[in-house]
């Protein structure tokens, strides 16, 4: 295998000298199309699983009431799947894929029946928490098996694949959750959920027999885990707290606590991430922080259907199809990219894509009025697909640089699964502070939308600065 750090520390894309290229006829054909519909099939459970709650919200709330924890129906979730992302590498080289993936789909079908079961909202959060460690440990064993299950010809094109869900996740979760709430089956949309997550726990059993782990037992990082899961509580926090200073005093801490977990892993022996993350000139944390930033972006289509629908007066069907447009573009932008093999050529896409983004995101940003017509939100489109576009471009390539980053299985595993951390870490950040930037617009729709598109541009504008930093030469 070709070291893929340059003597400079600057992320190698290129594939393995000698390795003949792939082509997605030989990675969906045979064994290895069971073993991406594995890995496909996980992350784009947990993908669409967020998009559909928020669809069926309003009919749980009418049905069992607990309006008053609305948020925490979301941010439950999301902690808990960003604490269950930090085990997958350890439980990937104690047991390896098989047990691995049976537990997640297991866990994640035990949470979505006691969601189905729920006679209040108490009820409803704790299968949340449940749900969200078996959903964190589908999410990042999509990223992390890809090293362990595929030959490296072909991960460019699996992580494609992969990250691709999160796309389709945002096509369809809104639609199979909206269908589900408007025929008053919310308690059933749960129960479909954990048939095909059981469905799936049989198949993966098959899919990864004779793929053990080394057996080996790595210490649980204490030391590192406590102050990221409470940054990350702090920062969530920040979006259903009183507007002021409680605010900052959650935000504040929850970045306070996200510097203690640097300074703690730095120090330590057993890490959550590779150790060669902390080493000096190395491009790995470069690869990371640009994640970030276009994980922030990606948060966007959130509020798009949002915004549209107070500013343009579409219906709810096209307001949802706008939000769409970023994912789809995203998509079909890296479904494309992974045919680049010139290592020039993809560390050229590394850097336009956070480029693309932030573009797209200011443009849209300056383009929020009220009362925009028809001519506007065409508008809207092209520069929401510039953006998806710019996504696209990036993701698949840092996904293959992580993976690609050390030859220690056991490392290439945290490599691997951490970039699921890192995009779910960066999700629940982002969407706290665009919450806050949303009230700090206050009543005025067009103030609203500016301040939180315009606020999510300057996180991935940060991205062009470490994209050209993970890939120079």
């Amino acid at each position: 295998m070709k070291e893929p750090l340059t003597s400079a520390g600057a992320a190698d894309l290129s594939p393995a000298p000698g390795a003949r290229l792939d082509t997605w006829s030989d990675l969906l054909s045979g064994r290895h199309l069971v073993i991406v519909a594995i890995l496909a099939s996980g992350v784009l459970l947990y993908a669409m699983n967020l998009y559909f709650t928020a669809a069926l919200m309003p009919s749980i709330v009418a049905d069992i009431g607990g309006q008053a924890y609305y948020a925490w129906v979301t941010t439950s979730f999301v902690v808990s799947a960003i604490v269950a992302s930090l085990f997958v590498s350890r439980m990937l080289d104690w047991k390896g894929p098989g047990p691995a993936y049976v537990l997640a789909f297991l866990v994640f079908a035990l949470g979505a029946a006691g969601n189905a079961a729920s006679p209040t909202m108490e009820f409803l959060i704790v299968g949340r928490v449940v749900q969200g460690l078996g959903g964190g440990l589908l999410a990042g064993l999509g990223y992390a098996v890809i090293r362990a299950a595929l030959p490296e010809r072909h991960w460019a094109r699996g992580t494609g694949a992969v990250s691709a869900m999160w796309g389709l996740g945002t096509l369809f979760g809104p639609a199979l959750g909206g269908i589900f709430a408007e025929l008053g089956l919310w308690r059933w949309a749960y129960g479909a959920l954990a048939i095909v997550a059981l469905l799936f726990a049989l198949l993966a059993q098959r899919a990864f027999a004779g793929m053990g782990g080394s057996q080996h037992r790595t210490p649980v990082p204490v030391a590192s885990l406590v102050p990221l899961v409470l940054a990350t509580v702090a920062i969530s926090l920040s979006a259903i707290v009183p507007i002021g200073w409680p605010t900052l005093a959650t935000v504040g801490a929850g970045l306070v606590l996200l510097v203690l977990f640097v300074l703690v892993e730095r120090r330590a022996r057993n890490t959550i991430l590779p150790r060669i993350t902390y080493r000096r000139g190395n491009a790995l944390k470069w690869v990371y922080l640009t994640v970030a930033a276009l994980s922030a972006g990606v948060m966007v289509e959130t509020f798009i259907p949002l915004f549209s629908q107070q500013l343009a007066g579409v219906s709810p069907l096209v307001g949802g199809l706008l939000g769409a447009v970023l994912s789809l573009a995203w998509v079909i932008a890296q479904l494309l990219v992974v045919s680049v093999t010139s290592p020039a050529g993809q560390r050229r896409a590394v850097r336009t894509g956070p480029l693309l983004l932030t573009a797209g995101l200011i443009a849209y940003g300056l383009l929020q009025v009220a009362g925009a017509g028809t001519g506007l939100v065409v508008a809207w489109v092209a520069v929401l697909a510039l953006a998806g576009a710019g996504i696209g471009l990036a993701w698949p390539l840092l996904g293959v640089a992580a993976m690609s980053s050390t030859h220690d299985p056991a490392e290439g595993g945290k490599a691997a699964a951490a970039i699921t951390t890192t995009q779910l870490i960066a999700f629940s950040v982002t969407s706290a502070l665009a919450g806050t930037l949303m009230a700090a617009g206050g009543d005025v729709a067009v103030d609203a939308a500016r301040y939180v598109v315009l606020g999510i541009a300057l996180l991935t504008l940060l991205g062009i600065l470490t994209a050209g930093i993970a890939t120079r030469r």
